[in-house]
């Protein structure tokens, strides 16, 4: 295991280097008009179509846990009958 940890210290260090950084053009400009345009959408889904499904994968997922807990709250509250 020693072993493993001094290989990935060496695979990382070998990685990083500061001489061979490219440079990344500043998009800043380009996000905020996008994000300060008034288009009607709210700022949540101005990114696109990345952000409707992703809006909308955590309102599904936040409505079945509700229901879920719902259930689960219900089914504890009503305890089996024995026969």
């Amino acid at each position: 295991m020693f072993r493993n940890l001094l290989a990935l210290r060496q695979v990382s260090q070998k990685t990083i280097n500061t001489a061979s950084c490219r440079q990344m053009a500043n998009k800043v400009k380009e996000h905020q008009k996008l994000f300060q345009e008034d288009n009607g959408l709210p700022v949540y889904l101005k990114g696109g179509t990345k952000d409707a499904l992703l809006y909308r994968l955590t309102m599904a997922i936040t409505v079945v846990g509700t229901g879920y807990v719902l259930y689960e709250l219900f089914m504890a509250a009503m305890p089996k009958k024995n026969n």
